[in-house]
């Protein structure tokens, strides 16, 4: 199980900015839901100053996407467009009192979607465009550009720390090669630029590969029916007290395979962010369980 801080377990209960912006100048998407996380930002921005007088985002993704994201509006609202290019994936995770190692790709796609967001509203073309043959994880939709970034970013020097950065090899492991070959190309980079010392840039040579996948992995331990109940039981419980600050509350309603019927009472009932609350419970519950879940909310008539 991860270790979250506080501030990304308020961020992502408590999203700040979230859902739709009217009059939006400006939006960036990165990700795609089939791939396991999608974000959609949208700016509105001043066009004498360039300052980002509003943002708000639309994320599918995990519990760290969403916390990502929403600090991301924090941390660009009242800036100018200069100034937030400058923000990092780093800047992004330690706004939230750091990240997993395993999550760190949920940053990077924020910074990601900001650049795609000021692209647009630049005309400018968005580099990640898959041409060229600039794509090199298929299962995650990861261009070569992105990779590069991330490398230089935050220093990377093994296959390991990009994955944990932008979820290649995450899948199948085909991209193995191709991600070895642009780290090895990176690093050497850096290190002819005075960026990283030549004893801890990659060596493919001494390292380990990764292999492809021929068959899936392997799945998880099988539950009995009243294991899977207490585990999903416990799992609603410990989220309900933070549900209940705010005056909501979650019931379990049924469980059905691999679908869980909930109900959100209270102030959650009808809250413009409930489905951001579905999101984490089903989150939560998957990490819990190890295995997908569906949660669905039942209308009060049920």
């Amino acid at each position: 199980m991860w270790e979250y801080s506080d501030k990304v377990k308020e961020y992502f209960f408590n999203p700040k900015n979230a859902g739709v912006l009217a009059e939006a100048t400006a939006v960036g998407e990165v990700g795609a839901m089939s791939c396991g996380d999608a974000l959609r930002l949208q700016l509105k921005i001043d066009a004498a100053t360039e300052v980002i007088t509003d943002a708000r985002f639309q994320t599918f993704g995990c519990g760290s996407a969403i916390a990502s994201s929403s600090a991301l509006t924090e941390l660009i609202i009242g800036k100018t467009l200069a100034d937030a290019m400058r923000i990092t994936n780093q800047d992004i995770a330690d706004f939230l009192g750091g990240l997993p190692p395993e999550k760190m790709h949920c940053s990077v796609m924020g910074y990601e979607a900001l650049r795609a967001a000021v692209a647009n509203y630049r005309g400018e073309a968005w580099e990640d465009d898959h041409e060229d043959g600039a794509l090199v994880c298929k299962c995650f939709g990861i261009d070569e550009g992105m990779i590069d970034r991330a490398i230089r970013m935050n220093s990377l020097t093994t296959v390991e720390q990009v994955a944990h950065y932008t979820k290649v090899t995450g899948s199948c492991g085909t991209c193995a090669e191709r991600v070895e070959e642009v780290l090895t190309r990176v690093n050497r980079a850096m290190v002819d630029e005075g960026l990283l010392k030549a004893a801890e840039a990659f060596d493919p040579a001494a390292s380990a590969r990764i292999v492809p996948r021929s068959k899936p992995v392997a799945a998880p331990a099988k539950l009995t029916t009243l294991q899977r109940l207490r585990q999903i039981e416990q799992a609603i419980e410990e989220i309900r007290p933070t549900l209940r600050r705010d005056g909501g509350d979650c019931e379990l309603i049924d469980i059905e395979g691999d679908t869980v019927s909930v109900k959100l009472t209270g102030a959650c009932m009808g809250c413009q962010m409930a489905s951001l609350t579905v999101e984490g419970i089903q989150q939560r519950l998957i990490e819990k369980l190890g295995r997908p879940l569906r949660v669905i909310p039942l209308s009060a008539g049920h």
